[in-house]
């Protein structure tokens, strides 16, 4: 078999789906955007990277492209911060054990939800700011999302790897003193960047028959659908360890809704909603 390299956009394309989804999407030759399609398609997070610098030009051009993505009624609520001082990043690292890529990689953002902007400017205009309400952190979180992504897009298309930080949230206190975030500004994720030492996996997905709809919500067949899912998945990539086996014991199978179950059977996070209303918002 012809390695991802060696075979045509199309049929990348089509290898790439096939493990992700675990069915076949046809794409012809011609079809518009092809290029960037077997990218995005080929999606992989990383976590090993080469010592090769990311220069200064080139991270400002892609933070550029990033910040280019959609904004909520173009409000512009998403920041990023790169991480730049080694002994900084090093504090962040130390309370995240797991997650030794951190440290490794070339570059280090944090992406943050920025809603303290807006609000100054409501004040420099002698205007009242009157939604104080969950929507109003929702739309810098998901700004800040957008944003991450399209630096995600960007990176790829400039030969680089990423993989996203959620579990700088597990910290969220500590990041905001090192980086200084003030009242209406949070982190939302970490993002490593750098250039790939390996190739990393295509991680497989549900199906879309579970995750895409029309019309109308439908979770008809769901659990045998996610049983499904779960061999597959067993079969492609399985899982190195199990979790939480002194709560929960050593499963015989252990798929990927085992593996969810045990994770959210515990609380994780449960103190953040008490740090975004340190930030500033009520969650009303």
């Amino acid at each position: 078999m012809p390695s991802t390299a060696e075979k045509s956009p199309h049929e990348q394309i089509s290898a790439a789906l096939r493990v992700r989804y675990g069915s076949n999407f046809p794409v012809t030759p011609d079809q518009p955007g092809i290029d960037s399609l077997a990218r995005i398609a080929n999606h992989r997070s990383i976590r090993r990277y080469r010592p090769k610098p990311v220069t200064p030009e080139l991270l400002r051009l892609l933070c550029a492209c990033a910040l280019s993505a959609p904004t909520k009624s173009d409000l512009q609520q998403a920041d990023i911060i790169h991480v730049a001082d080694p002994a900084r990043r090093q504090r962040i690292t130390a309370h995240l054990p797991d997650m030794g890529w951190i440290a490794d990689a070339p570059v280090f953002l944090v992406f943050c939800g920025n809603n303290r902007r807006i609000r100054q400017i409501g004040e420099w205009r002698g205007k009242p700011f009157a939604n104080e309400h969950l929507d109003h952190f929702m739309n810098a979180a998901v700004d800040a999302g957008i944003a991450m992504m399209n630096f995600i897009g960007a990176a790829e298309a400039a030969g680089l790897g990423t993989c996203p930080i959620s579990a700088i949230r597990n910290a969220a206190d500590t990041v905001s003193r090192e980086l200084d975030l003030p009242e209406g500004v949070f982190p939302v994720a970490g993002l490593c960047v750098g250039y790939p030492a390996s190739a990393g996996h295509i991680s497989p997905r549900l199906p879309l028959d579970v995750t895409l709809h029309t019309d109308r919500y439908d979770e008809t067949g769901l659990r045998e659908k996610v049983d499904a899912y779960d061999r597959r998945r067993h079969d492609n990539h399985p899982y190195g360890k199990q979790r939480r086996t002194a709560l929960f014991g050593t499963a015989e199978f252990y798929g990927w809704s085992e593996d969810k179950a045990r994770q959210y059977a515990e609380p994780e996070r449960a103190d953040f909603g008490d740090y975004i209303r340190r930030q500033g918002f009520s969650l009303k």
